[in-house]
């Protein structure tokens, strides 16, 4: 039995003049802020339904229960606001 939670992509990771289409921040459906840590290590498929564009979680980002992740590809602009799916596996 695989473990498997919904997750929405906030954003990419930015900095002041770039931005990594390869690494996305993730707000995590359904669990607590507290133990979203332990959520690292998981693998994230996009889209959610239909996975074509794998990655893995890095770490957390901040306090807030949002999850860095980096993908093999990097996610084309409609990704923005759509679910992923997070599963051990």
């Amino acid at each position: 039995m695989t473990e498997e939670y919904l997750g929405v992509i906030t954003n990419y990771r930015i900095g002041p003049k770039s931005q990594r289409s390869r690494e996305c921040l993730i707000k995590v459906l359904g669990v607590e802020q507290e133990r979203v840590p332990r959520l690292v290590g998981w693998k994230v498929g996009w889209p959610h339904e239909d996975v074509k564009i794998k990655g893995l979680i890095s770490r957390t980002h901040g306090r807030t229960g949002i999850l860095r992740a980096k993908f093999k590809r990097g996610l084309p602009g409609q990704a923005l606001g759509s679910k992923v799916r997070i599963a051990r596996e």
